[in-house]
C-alpha cells in the first residue's frame, strides 16, 4: 500500500506539473485548450468548465494537453496551428521547464531540510587524527595551510588534495585563534581528519541546494546520453514504469526526504528527456517548430506526423521490452 500510494503521488505530480506548464502557457498565449487530462485509459472524473473539459484518467502514467489544432490543421483562429511559431514553440517547451521548476522547489526542500554543512566541527570521531591534534566540536576552521577555508567542500578538498602532509590548521576557539597541525589518515580510499560538520538551515541555503543540485542532475543527465551513446550504458540499465515504481517504493520506506530526493530526479529525467530531439517526444516537436521558424513556413504536416508516430512506436516497444527486463530484475515471475 505504501508502494502505491507513493508511487501515484510521484507520478501525479510530475505528470501534473508538465501538462500544467503546457496547459497554462497555451492559455496565456490565446491558444484554444478542448481537454487538460491528467492519467491514461478510462475516465474517473470528468467535468467542464469554460471550453475545457477536464479529466482524471485511470493509470497515472501519463497526461495530456489536447489543444485545437494540434493534431490537424483548423479554421480556429486561436487554434495551435495558426498561433506564431515563438508562442508553439514556448507551448511547447513549457512541460519540461516546469518539471525543472519541480525539481529546483523539491531539492530546494531537502536542502532546508538536512540543512548546509558549515566550517564549524560538530562531532569528532574517536580516535580519529582530529582527536588526537587537539580539535574539538565548536571549533570553526578558517584556514588550511594558510588558504582561507569559506565552505565545507573547500576544507574537505583542502585535506584530500594535501598528499597525507601534515596541515597547518587554524581555528577560532572561544573568540580566539589558535593554530594546530594534524596529519590525515586514508580511509576508505580518501585522506580524512575524521571531522563531522555542524549543519546550518537557512532559507537562502536552502535555495542555494536546491539549485546546485538541479544542475547536478541535468548534468548527470548529459552524461547518461553521453554514455550511451558510447556503449558504457545499455538497455539493461533502463528501468521502464515497473522499475520506477519499485525504487519509489524501496525510497518511500527510507522516509519522506528520499522520496522527494527520487521525486526531484525523476521529474529531471523527464524534462530532460522530453527536450531530446526522439520522434513523439516534446524535442523532436520543437527540432519542426525550430526549422519553420528558419524557413517561414511549416513543414509538410503529414511527413511530420509520420515522423512522430514511428517514434511512438519505436518508444512504445523500448518500454515494453525495458517492463520485462523490470519485471525479471524484480523477480516478479
Amino acid at each position: 500500500m505504501q508502494t502505491a500510494v507513493a508511487a501515484i503521488f510521484v507520478f501525479l505530480l510530475v505528470i501534473l506539473l508538465h501538462e500544467l506548464g503546457h496547459f497554462s502557457i497555451a492559455k496565456l498565449v490565446g491558444i484554444k485548450v478542448n481537454e487538460f487530462s491528467i492519467g491514461m485509459g478510462p475516465k474517473l472524473f470528468q467535468t467542464r468548465k469554460g471550453e475545457t473539459q477536464y479529466s482524471l484518467r485511470l493509470l497515472p502514467i501519463g497526461g495530456y494537453v489536447r489543444m485545437e489544432g494540434e493534431e490537424e490543421d483548423s479554421n480556429d483562429p486561436r487554434a495551435f496551428n495558426n498561433a506564431s511559431t515563438l508562442a508553439r514553440i514556448a507551448v511547447v517547451a513549457a512541460g519540461a521547464i516546469m518539471n525543472f521548476i519541480l525539481a529546483f522547489v523539491v531539492f530546494s526542500i531537502v536542502s532546508f531540510n538536512l540543512g548546509e554543512p558549515t566550517t564549524t566541527i560538530g562531532e569528532i570521531l574517536p580516535d580519529s587524527p582530529a582527536q588526537h591534534g587537539g580539535l574539538m566540536e565548536g571549533d570553526r576552521i578558517i584556514a588550511i595551510n594558510q588558504t582561507e577555508t569559506k565552505s565545507w567542500d573547500e576544507l574537505s578538498n583542502a585535506i584530500a588534495n594535501s598528499d597525507g602532509n601534515e596541515l597547518d590548521i587554524r581555528i577560532i576557539r572561544d573568540g580566539k585563534e589558535e593554530n594546530l597541525y594534524i596529519k590525515p589518515s586514508l580511509q576508505e580510499g580518501r585522506l580524512m581528519i575524521g571531522i563531522v560538520p555542524k549543519y546550518e538551515k537557512s532559507l537562502l541555503a536552502g535555495i542555494r541546494g536546491g539549485f546546485e543540485s538541479t544542475i547536478t542532475f541535468i548534468g548527470l543527465m548529459f552524461d547518461f546520453v553521453k554514455m550511451l551513446f558510447t556503449g558504457q550504458v545499455t538497455i539493461e540499465h533502463l528501468s521502464g514504469p515497473v522499475g520506477v515504481i519499485n525504487e519509489i517504493g524501496q525510497a518511500a520506506k527510507m522516509g519522506f526526504l528520499n522520496l522527494l530526493l527520487l521525486l526531484g530526479f525523476i521529474s529531471v529525467n523527464l524534462g530532460f528527456f522530453n527536450l531530446l530531439p526522439i520522434p513523439a517526444l516534446d524535442g523532436s516537436r520543437l527540432v519542426f517548430l525550430f526549422i519553420e521558424l528558419i524557413r517561414g513556413k511549416p513543414v509538410n504536416p503529414e511527413k511530420e506526423n509520420f515522423v512522430h508516430f514511428v517514434g511512438l512506436i519505436f518508444l512504445l516497444g523500448l518500454m515494453l521490452v525495458v517492463t520485462y527486463k523490470d519485471l525479471l530484475r524484480i523477480n516478479i515471475f
